[in-house]
């Protein structure tokens, strides 16, 4: 029954990170369920390469990089043929799918995805068919600039949710800005700060356990999502098996 359901995953050209959308890609292909791909000209997109590689992360390499079996798993998404044959943002249309995933990462050609005025608006039609969200890390930046049609409300104004901590982008910068910048930070304002900033109440925003060990299928609670009627989030690239079991639950 779940091969009916058609889940779509947008990316960017660049920079997205491996993590968030790999392992939910793979955890929803071996369930069953077809995963789409959609970037800004059709053409596939390509991970951020410091998150697979580790160059440039210096000491830290091994505590930010991304994890092996995640790596792994990219390596397989960049094989499959709706990866290598991805729908363009212009051409997408909420009665084609039936679920949606808004992966994140930080580096700067994520401001391609979270900026798109046509994926916002894709984004925000969806969200009021009803049917499954999940969005993490700096996916819930693209989910909290989409509007529902016809409103200049954020589509998670009245939701729960999480998002990237402001105590992880913080961490993450502080550790590596004397060498790069801000490739941790992609806006001055912390993705925390302006998803509150979206919400009815900023106390909708859900911080989660302490985020130190990264989540895997057997030890889900070191995890976190948050789930609101239709919506899932998760914090960081270490919720991620959580995010997409949590997600699949939806259904």
């Amino acid at each position: 029954m779940a091969a009916k359901h058609k889940i779509l995953i947008p990316l960017p050209t660049v920079d997205f990170d491996p993590s968030e959308s790999a392992i939910p890609w793979k955890t929803l292909k071996e369930n069953g369920f077809e995963v789409f791909f959609a970037t800004p000209n059709g053409k596939p997109g390509v991970a951020d390469f410091r998150m697979l590689t580790g160059k440039g992360l210096g000491i830290w390499r091994p505590l930010l990089i991304a994890h092996k079996k995640a790596r792994a798993a990219y390596e397989e998404m960049i094989a499959d043929s709706n990866f290598q044959n991805p729908l363009s943002y212009r051409d997408l249309k909420p009665e084609n799918f039936s679920g949606l995933i808004l992966p994140g990462g930080h580096a700067p050609g994520m401001k391609e995805y979270l900026e798109s005025k046509e994926l916002q608006d894709f984004v925000g039609a969806f969200f009021a068919t009803g049917k499954p969200v999940g969005a993490i890390c700096h996916g819930v930046v693209l989910a909290a600039r989409s509007k529902l049609p016809g409103s200049d409300r954020s589509i998670l104004f009245g939701k729960k949710t999480t998002a990237l901590l402001k105590s992880q982008e913080m961490a993450a910068w502080n550790l590596t800005r004397l060498w790069l910048g801000n490739y941790y930070r992609t806006y001055p304002q912390s993705v925390e700060d302006e998803v509150k900033a979206a919400l009815q109440d900023p106390k909708d925003f859900h911080f989660g356990p302490k985020p130190i060990f990264r989540d895997n299928h057997k030890k889900l609670k070191r995890g976190h999502a948050t789930i609101d009627g239709n919506y899932v989030s998760s914090r960081w690239p270490g919720d991620a098996h959580s995010f997409v079991i949590s997600f699949m639950k939806l259904f």
